[in-house]
């Protein structure tokens, strides 16, 4: 096996050209792939922090019902026992209350519907970092009677910060809601169906607006690794009174998101697919010339007593050689290349029209690569299997090499 190795390695030297062109196929195969996924990833991943992370998080405990109906009537009490409870399990770094309901916004002469949201300002901050997000004015005080509002509602209502901006709404079993308040700051979201939505007051200030005293309608759980969040979805629906609350991951609460990601990740195996096959009848191509122009020598070979198994397996391990050089290449050359748009992703705002059209599916156009190493491990992979596969052809032409003919070749 050793001296077929050794042959193998000489042999691909021996017509150079066809080596490094082979090898430049599976080169540019690999750097495209794992660009292509790295990219697909990135965006992907970035859309679910905008909208995940940045307010929804990854966990939340709602009263019974209420996120098919969404009513403040569902609102139940945050006693210190349910929040010991929940900060109690391992992996849940904090919990965040939160009393939502829809209002209408008012100031001069624009009425905008709007999600008005009542925080607890401190702790909203250690999930969110809601005050780095401020573009404008300052973070308000846990009582005070102002509100944030996010950037895009904030234009769309032609508001400013000291501006006063009126809310009326239905408020707890209801009453009527009614109140004018300070515009403190605005609020820039990564998520463009945030940013033209949110209303921010202090949580005491939003239940005395709803006349829910004491009330919140969700706790939003802060975890530490995404992947806990299977363990303590379970330990929470075991330990929780289920007749009372429920408990939903972010699967469950945005299932569009989850479907919209799947779809895109089919459409985008679906290119890879493409280019898999251009590259696989490239270098199938190289292939069949490389044993068409051996035919003579693989005759000689045969008829001077070669088995024929052997020289199959030598002739497979040259298409491996390649491949891996190929493959190695790529690899290599994928990381800089990787690195460089995960810190510099591709930024399409720039064009009006663009930043609309993505805008209505609810995210930024801006494209920041994976840096990650299955990405790159992956690609690298399949390329190579892709091409050890191809390089079976050779064990069925020697097969049915007839020598005397061939050394006619």
């Amino acid at each position: 096996m050793r001296t077929l190795v050794v042959l193998a390695w000489r042999n691909i030297w021996r017509n150079k050209r066809r080596t490094w062109i082979t090898a430049a196929s599976i080169f540019f195969a690999v750097l495209l792939s794992t660009l292509m996924v790295s990219i697909q990833k990135g965006a992907w991943d970035r859309m679910e922090e905008s909208v995940v992370n940045y307010y929804f998080g990854y966990v939340q405990i709602h009263g019974r019902g209420y996120w098919e109906d969404r009513s403040i009537d569902r609102a139940f009490a945050e006693t210190d026992s349910l929040r010991r409870l929940v900060e109690e399990i391992p992996g849940v770094e904090t919990t965040v209350p939160r009393l939502e309901s829809f209002a209408l916004a008012a100031h001069g002469e624009r009425t905008l519907g709007v999600m008005a949201v009542g925080i607890d300002p401190e702790r909203e901050h250690a999930m969110t970092r809601l005050r780095e997000r401020l573009v404008q004015g300052s973070y308000f005080e846990d009582d005070e009677e102002a509100v944030l509002v996010a950037e895009g509602m904030a234009e769309r209502l032609n508001t400013q910060v000291g501006d006063t901006l009126v809310l009326l709404s239905q408020g707890y079993h209801g009453v009527n809601a009614a109140g004018k308040y300070v515009v403190k700051g605005l609020i820039h979201f990564g998520s463009p169906e945030l940013n033209r939505l949110m209303v921010y007051l202090p949580l005491p200030v939003a239940q005395y607006f709803y006349g829910a005293d004491g009330l919140i309608t969700s706790i939003a759980l802060k975890v530490t690794e995404k992947d806990d969040v299977p363990q303590i979805l379970a330990t929470l629906q075991q330990r929780l009174d289920t007749t009372r609350y429920e408990v939903m991951d972010w699967h469950q609460m945005m299932p569009e998101l989850v479907e919209a990601r799947a779809v895109d990740t089919a459409g985008n195996y679906l290119m890879l697919l493409i280019l898999y096959l251009i590259v696989s009848f490239g270098i199938f191509g190289t292939i069949l010339m490389m044993t068409a122009e051996r035919t003579y020598e693989f005759g000689v070979l045969v008829a001077i007593g070669m088995r024929r198994l052997q020289l199959s397996v030598e002739v497979w391990l040259e298409v491996l050689f390649i491949a891996f050089l190929g493959t190695l290449l790529g690899f290599l050359a994928s990381f800089p290349l990787v690195y460089y748009f995960h810190r510099h992703p591709i930024d399409l705002s720039g064009s009006r029209e663009l930043a609309e059209t993505y805008a209505q599916f609810g995210f930024e156009p801006v494209f920041p690569a994976a840096f990650e190493p299955m990405v790159f491990l992956g690609q690298a992979i399949v390329v190579f299997i892709i091409t050890s596969v191809l390089a079976l052809y050779p064990f069925w032409k020697i097969g049915r090499l007839q020598p005397v003919t061939a050394m006619r070749h």
